[in-house]
């Protein structure tokens, strides 16, 4: 599983780039330090949310299918990114 520091660095090189949910919502997102913003919430999803969702990944591979099974906050965004860059 990628170390989340560089999941980071991946996320920062591709801010602002068009990203797309399973259900096909485009979102694009930017990082503030620990956090990233993605356009369509006013919430941030924490740096902390993503390894959650690594650690979940590691813990039940075979179980962590979708963004619902992933059960952290921005779910779909961590999702889609995951997917983009070939993680899950």
């Amino acid at each position: 599983m990628i170390p989340i520091d560089t999941l980071w660095d991946l996320l920062s090189e591709h801010q602002n780039e068009p990203f797309y949910t399973v259900k096909k919502l485009p979102f694009s997102y930017i990082i503030k330090g620990g956090e990233l913003f993605v356009d369509r919430r006013t919430k941030s999803i924490t740096k902390a949310t993503f390894q959650q969702a690594l650690d979940r990944i590691a813990e039940n591979p075979d179980k962590v299918i979708g963004p619902k099974s992933l059960n952290v906050f921005g779910a779909p965004y961590i999702w889609a990114l995951l997917k983009a860059f070939e993680i899950v």
